[in-house]
């Protein structure tokens, strides 16, 4: 059984259902903290369908400098409002830099690899990362630099000095340029003072605080395990901040369904208590049945990935489907009423683009027309 309700309340707190029509894609990125990135059309769409599916809204906002992707948690790469990167890759990316440290054995990488290519990065984006108007560099141009230098660029060596750039702050993934986003100079490309001594005077209990008023705001209801396993924060220092604003947020436990209630014993059970928006509860008792309307995901969108447990939208059978193999590429996903009720991608030439669902759940001649219109409507980066 699937949590219907609780899908529902997520699927209206995350904006996927219009809230505001007037929402920036730097709103969104701000407000969500950060967004699952490392498919870059995959997240651009993410931050469209929260849009209004204005596309060149989001292209328009990485070219200005407002949103960016980097790694400043799991090891991964995310979107995030640019006054934002900073900030949080110093709270969160250090046990992930650490884990990559200890790889370097294995790629025969050493010190003096890293220093010479930090130089040969720097020297590469400086001209190139003046906000709202530098292009920077794409990732094939970085490697024929470093190779020109004499690095070791194969065997995966390149993607891992490069990583290790974006997660220690050096370099940023900012405007839109051929199908990517380039690399620019993160001192010069991001917001001066917004990284922790600037926004939250180092007080790292405070900048917790607000990552989980964004999160919880955005993705609740959810649990403070659930914050942890998004972010890699242990549970105590979660838990520590959240008395700074609590006051901004509802709590509450769901039942089995996903009905959210103000007490454990209403819920009869429930299990972890869960935190959300002020007048979620309302809002969503009012636009039930439009959280039950059809959608169409893309892979890594933040309603499947921004939760510890999947299973709310669906089963066990529903999930080897949506995410083959368990090997951590996620299909994308249609769903209807809470659930995911198929995968699907898109097939034939461009400009001549069908939509091929493959359904896991009974699906009807009804409800495969109106994916279809989405299907038509779908922000895609690429004809």
């Amino acid at each position: 059984m699937t949590q219907r309700h609780l899908a529902g309340a997520r699927i209206l707190a995350q904006g996927l259902v219009e809230l505001s029509p007037g929402a920036t894609a730097q709103q969104v990125a701000h407000d969500f903290g950060a967004h699952q990135g490392q498919d870059v059309t995959g997240v651009v769409a993410s931050l469209a369908l929260r849009t209004g599916g204005d596309l060149p809204g989001v292209l328009a906002a990485f070219d200005r400098g407002e949103i960016v992707r980097g790694y400043p948690m799991r090891g991964t790469v995310f979107a995030v409002a640019a006054d934002t990167l900073t900030w949080l890759t110093e709270l969160c990316a250090g046990p992930a830099v650490r884990a990559a440290i200890g790889r370097r054995g294995q790629l025969d990488l050493e010190e003096q690899h890293f220093g010479r290519a930090r130089e040969v990065l720097t020297e590469l984006t400086a001209a190139v990362s003046q906000p709202g108007t530098g292009r920077g560099v794409l990732r094939a141009e970085v490697v024929s630099a470093w190779d020109a230098a004499g690095l070791p660029t194969d065997g995966g060596r390149a993607y891992h000095m490069l990583t290790h750039f974006l997660s220690t702050g050096l370099i940023a993934y900012g405007p839109w340029r051929e199908g990517e986003t380039a690399i620019v100079l993160a001192a010069d490309w991001l917001p001066p003072g917004s990284d922790l001594e600037g926004a939250f005077n180092r007080d790292e209990t405070a900048a917790i605080a607000e990552l989980a008023r964004r999160y919880f705001t955005t993705h609740g209801p959810a649990s403070v395990r659930d914050l942890s396993w998004w972010s890699k924060l242990p549970m105590g220092r979660i838990h520590a901040a959240l008395p700074l604003v609590a006051e901004q947020l509802e709590s509450g436990w769901a039942d089995r369904i996903g009905h959210l209630h103000g007490s454990e014993e209403l819920a009869r059970g429930g299990g972890e208590q869960l935190w959300w928006r002020p007048g979620l509860v309302e809002d969503y008792s009012a636009r039930e049945k439009e959280t039950m309307r059809e959608m169409l995901l893309p892979g890594f969108d933040e309603l499947v990935l921004g939760y510890r447990d999947r299973l709310y939208l669906m089963d066990e059978e529903r999930h080897r489907a949506l995410v083959p193999g368990n090997n951590g590429v996620f299909k994308r996903a249609a769903i209807r009423r809470g659930e995911v009720v198929g995968v699907w991608t898109r097939k034939g030439a461009a400009g001549k683009r069908k939509l091929d669902l493959t359904a896991v759940a009974s699906v009807s001649a009804a409800q495969h027309t109106r994916f279809e219109k989405l299907f038509t409507r779908f922000p895609y980066t690429q004809p």
